[in-house]
């Protein structure tokens, strides 16, 4: 009887520990994301979005 309590204690520890590392990486992830998102700010624009310029004459030249 004593080991068939074992395995049930077992099995809820396995679980309770299976959740907080469930928990842990769910909460990595917010972060991760968070700290992404602040960096995508500060990042210099791609040379894509900077494709056209405009001259003291109004005149758009894309890609120069």
């Amino acid at each position: 009887m004593k080991d068939h309590e074992d395995k049930k204690s077992g099995k809820a520890a396995s679980d309770l520990r299976h959740e907080r590392l469930k928990q842990a990486l769910r909460e990595n992830l917010k972060r991760r994301k968070s700290q992404a998102k602040g960096r995508e700010d500060f990042t210099n624009p791609s040379s894509s979005s900077v494709d056209v310029v405009v001259e003291k004459t109004g005149k758009k030249h894309p890609g120069k």
